[in-house]
């Protein structure tokens, strides 16, 4: 346009001195050459460039972001954030908005990841890493926590597994007394054996470890067999010569001796009275404490048989009979054990 005004005014020189038409040549000629290295230079601009925050105002005559950076030596690293991108023509009171990345570490499937990143939330990191989330997997922090230096990302993978297991069930153990028995005997009756259950389990794993276990469903497949078993009541004393003895039950008595020179005593069971060195010797008791006809084994004395009273037998007293009084005497009187047999 300057360049047909210029031709203009020369095609009309005939109007003009010729000083005048040097003086207009000269300054269309200094229009055209400013007009040139305006659009080299560009116009002047005011841009704020803000990083992390911190606001900056440059002045520049650059037309893109990217001069305007290396203008004033602003580096970007390969994770920084920059608004707008870098190619962007720059207006005057333009603002250029850059985010530095920051060293995060992430914990995933076995992996400590270090990394560097802009984003400003949790979510958006692993959005940016391309780390993907499953619905039952477990985030710390949660997805929009902020994103701050040194912080550490875990991700907990959370899986479930259903399987089925055949599992024994244990069989009960039936204990009968017998009175037959010694209590320190014991006869199987009967084998026990276990029957089998199928179980359906659902387990959760987090990363790769069981953590819990959950029963979804049973199924009886056999049912288990008692053990039966028959256990004496019996208490059991030693006797002379090593042997031993069964007992129902045991009283502390008052022991005394007697006996019958003429040999010909009858007991007040009716049967005549007897030391029997390899048997039941009489014995006379209280009935009301020790029935008659009730076998007897007495510490120091051997075995007897209640078959005998006396005036003086009352309680927790039992008279033993000897042969003689000689043997009376030797026994004197004394505590004993006295075992009921039966």
């Amino acid at each position: 346009m300057l360049q047909k005004l210029r031709d203009n005014l020369i095609s009309k020189r005939n109007y003009f001195s010729p000083g005048s038409i040097v003086a207009l040549a000269t300054l269309f000629t200094v229009l055209i050459v400013l007009g040139f290295t305006m659009h080299l230079v560009g116009i002047r601009k005011v841009v704020t460039v803000e990083v992390d925050g911190k606001k900056t105002s440059v002045i520049s005559y650059e037309n893109t972001v990217k001069k305007i950076l290396e203008q004033n030596k602003i580096g970007l690293g390969s994770k920084d954030k920059i608004e707008p991108s870098v190619d962007t023509k720059v207006k005057n009171g333009q603002n250029i908005y850059i985010k530095r990345a920051v060293g995060l570490e992430i914990l995933v499937d076995g992996k400590d990841l270090k990394i560097k990143s802009a984003e400003n939330s949790v979510k958006n990191v692993l959005k940016t890493e391309k780390i993907s989330l499953n619905i039952a997997d477990k985030l710390n922090p949660y997805k929009g926590a902020s994103v701050k230096k040194g912080m550490k990302i875990v991700i907990t993978r959370v899986t479930t597994k259903t399987f089925t297991e055949l599992q024994p069930i244990a069989f009960n153990t039936v204990v009968n007394n017998d009175d037959t028995m010694a209590s320190d005997e014991n006869k199987v009756v009967q084998q026990g054996s276990n029957g089998a259950k199928e179980i359906q389990i659902s387990a959760t794993y987090e990363d790769g470890k069981e953590v819990s276990r959950n029963v979804v469903s049973e199924v009886v497949k056999s049912t288990p067999v008692d053990a039966v078993i028959k256990r004496g009541t019996l208490g059991v004393v030693s006797v002379n010569r090593g042997g031993r003895t069964l007992f129902k039950t045991k009283i502390t008595a008052l022991a005394t001796g007697y006996t019958d020179d003429l040999r010909f005593g009858i007991t007040a069971s009716g049967a005549k009275v007897k030391r029997d060195a390899n048997g039941y010797s009489s014995v006379a008791v209280d009935p009301r404490v020790i029935p008659l006809g009730t076998k007897l084994y007495i510490t120091g004395y051997g075995y007897g048989i209640a078959e005998d009273t006396g005036g003086l037998i009352k309680g927790n007293r039992v008279d033993l009979f000897f042969n003689n009084e000689s043997d009376c005497y030797s026994w004197g009187a004394k505590s004993a054990d006295v075992y009921i047999l039966n």
